[in-house]
């Protein structure tokens, strides 16, 4: 990217007990996240990835990161959940009010 792509992350406060992550066997309960949207060489708004604020089952908290473009950064990763996508979604509902129009990957 370069200095003149736009950038803008949006968090979203997410309610206890409604996002648990899984990772290795281990459940995070997530409760909060920063969606980080981009328009490279002013194209249409992605969204890049997610990083999560979570507690681990023994209550410490962590930081959980999703990538969201695939390898290339052509496309949306294969796998990430549909409750990740929910959580953009919602991000990008608010991100509407800074000028950002968003649209969901396709399946």
């Amino acid at each position: 990217m370069t200095h003149e792509d736009p950038q803008v992350r949006v968090g979203v406060h997410i309610d206890q007990g409604t996002c648990i992550l899984s990772r290795d066997g281990t459940d995070f309960a997530a409760y909060h996240a920063w969606v980080e949207f981009a328009a490279p060489d002013q194209k249409t708004w992605i969204a890049e990835k997610v990083e999560f604020s979570a507690k681990r089952p023994d209550g410490e908290s962590v930081g959980l990161t999703v990538d969201l473009l695939n390898d290339a950064c052509d496309g949306p990763r294969d796998g990430v959940s549909d409750a990740i996508w929910k959580v953009v979604a919602l991000a990008a509902t608010s991100a509407g009010d800074v000028g950002i129009r968003y649209t969901a990957p396709t399946s």
